[in-house]
């Protein structure tokens, strides 16, 4: 399919309940307001279509956006086309969803994580954070900088509360992550979720809320499922 093409589609799976919800959590025109299990439906379309993926990116369509990530090969993503990407992210969703997925399946993530989370930019800062979060869900615990994880993770508990607002979301959910997705920090990050205790972030007009850090990481243990890793951060 081409560009105008996909975006024809998009256009037909529209909701306009959807695209309220969107609006209201930070998105802005232009949307068509796609339901996620509705888009991927369209991912076989964009998949092995680097350029097009990139394409509808760029147009600045916050549906085509996540189509994008979803569909583009994030190994084979240059580093100037991931900064692009983060610099586009004008809320949340893109900044700490498509950019922060597709950056943690690059070759340069630890790389741009480490230089976006000292953005002055929050979106930018977010997706820094989250790229660490996707990071450390899908890779295996022998390829992981310990050292580095408790150098942040030590940053999160002093410095957590003093955030920009939806820095310091994306700052627990890496807790989470760590506490989740690695058995070796397991034990420290539930430490130090004991001892960040309730982190308050203004959601807007939402019902979203904030996890405890704390409680997720133990419900995880319960589960059996500390350190069980994702097979892709896209999603």
């Amino acid at each position: 399919m081409t560009f105008q093409e996909i975006m024809t589609e998009l256009e037909k799976l529209g909701n306009e309940q959807t695209k309220k919800t969107h609006l209201r959590h930070g998105a802005k025109e232009p949307l068509f307001g796609v339901k996620i299990g509705d888009m991927k439906k369209l991912i076989t379309h964009v998949k092995k279509n680097q350029q097009l993926a990139l394409d509808l990116y760029a147009s600045g369509n916050n549906d085509a956006m996540y189509l994008a990530g979803l569909g583009i090969n994030p190994k084979f993503m240059t580093k100037e086309q991931l900064q692009i990407w983060v610099k586009q992210a004008y809320w949340h969703q893109p900044a700490e969803f498509t950019v922060a997925a597709c950056a943690a399946e690059s070759p340069f993530a630890l790389e741009l994580a480490a230089e976006w989370i000292e953005s002055d930019n929050e979106m930018i800062a977010c997706a820094g954070w989250n790229t660490y979060s996707n990071y450390l869900s899908i890779t295996p615990d022998d390829q992981i900088n310990f050292t580095l994880m408790v150098e942040l993770l030590t940053r999160v508990e002093k410095t957590i509360h003093t955030e920009k607002n939806r820095v310091r979301y994306n700052m627990n959910g890496f807790v989470i992550a760590l506490g989740s997705f690695t058995k070796p920090l397991h034990n420290d990050a539930k430490i130090a979720a004991e001892n960040i205790g309730k982190v308050s972030v203004n959601v807007g007009n939402t019902a979203c809320k904030v996890p405890f850090a704390q409680v997720y990481i133990e419900k995880v243990e319960a589960m059996g499922n500390v350190g069980k890793k994702k097979l892709t951060s896209q999603c």
